[in-house]
């Protein structure tokens, strides 16, 4: 069972991951395009639908098996390196809902951020990538 968890978990993880960074790129150009133009309403149908379709369940599943997973292999939360990946992992979820608040406001026609700020947003859940990968691997601090 634990194999199968982690298989959905990086299946998840990797779902997850990729609406993370391609919607602050499709940000940077739709915050370049007209309000109320052919390209800006284009743009709000794909934000809206990485985020419904893709990174919404993504992100709930990769939440759920991965709680499982922690469950199953009986890690101790005292552990060091879990405890740095779990809060690498509450940034991500920050992450995904800066982002969610973006979508929003860019489907009410406001656009409140550059593209340089879209540009920035985009780096947050890499490096959070690689914290996490690094302490599931590494284990540092063990």
């Amino acid at each position: 069972m634990y194999d199968w968890l982690k298989v959905v978990h990086i299946l998840a993880v990797i779902s997850w991951m990729a609406g993370l960074l391609y919607l602050p790129r499709l940000m940077v150009y739709h915050v370049a395009s007209a309000v109320g133009s052919e390209q800006d309403l284009t743009f709000r149908v794909m934000e809206r639908r990485l985020l419904k379709a893709i990174m919404r369940p993504a992100a709930v599943v990769a939440l759920v098996t991965g709680l499982a997973l922690i469950y199953v292999a009986g890690h101790s939360l005292l552990d060091v390196w879990l405890l740095i990946k779990l809060f690498a992992v509450v940034l991500m979820f920050g992450s995904h809902s800066v982002l969610e608040k973006h979508v929003s406001e860019f489907s009410r026609s406001q656009r409140l951020k550059s593209s340089r700020y879209f540009r920035i947003l985009n780096e947050v859940p890499t490096v959070l990538m690689i914290v996490i990968v690094v302490m599931v691997v590494v284990k540092p601090f063990q």
